[in-house]
């Protein structure tokens, strides 16, 4: 099962691990999984997280990172999930520590995610859907993730199909 997540986050460097603020997630089926944490400290932030982040969240109820970690494995059900995010790298981490460490992912989870960005790259960097609204909110992320993805799987057939229709020439 294909799950497309994005986090909200505080990162201030080396010296603090980074903090969850939000979690959206979206499988491949359109159910979906949001909660917010209580357990950020908004002074921690950067103006730009408060501006672009906080102010975004709304009045949505705000829950504990063990809460919140046993919600979303729950809602990951019993299948072999594949993870897929943008810019995957800071959300996987925060993911993965609502656990403890990588090592205490629940079992059957892999321990990477999938990076829709690099996989863009990796097609000749395609123009990929734009956002229309939420940017920066972990849930219209998580959407706008999956749609990314679907174009990218679609770009990529294309590609396939173009390379099937050419005439195959020997070099002379």
């Amino acid at each position: 099962m294909r799950i497309f997540f994005d986090t909200e986050f505080i990162e201030r460097g080396r010296q603090h691990p980074i903090t969850l603020i939000s979690l959206g997630a979206v499988k491949e089926n359109g159910e979906e999984f949001y909660a917010i944490s209580s357990e950020f400290d908004e002074s921690t932030a950067s103006p730009w997280v408060r501006e672009n982040v906080i102010e975004k969240l709304g009045d949505d109820p705000r829950q504990e990172i063990d809460k919140i970690a046993a919600d979303f494995k729950q809602w990951v059900g019993a299948d072999k999930p594949e993870f897929w995010a943008y810019y995957a790298d800071y959300d996987w981490v925060v993911l993965c520590q609502m656990y403890g460490a990588m090592i205490d992912l629940p079992q059957g989870w892999p321990m990477f995610c999938r990076d829709i960005k690099q996989w863009c790259v990796d097609l000749g960097n395609p123009r990929l859907p734009k956002q229309e609204s939420g940017e920066h909110h972990a849930l219209d992320d998580a959407r706008w993730n999956q749609r990314a993805w679907e174009s990218l799987q679609l770009y990529q057939r294309d590609l396939q199909q173009d390379k099937r229709l050419r005439p195959h020439r020997d070099r002379v």
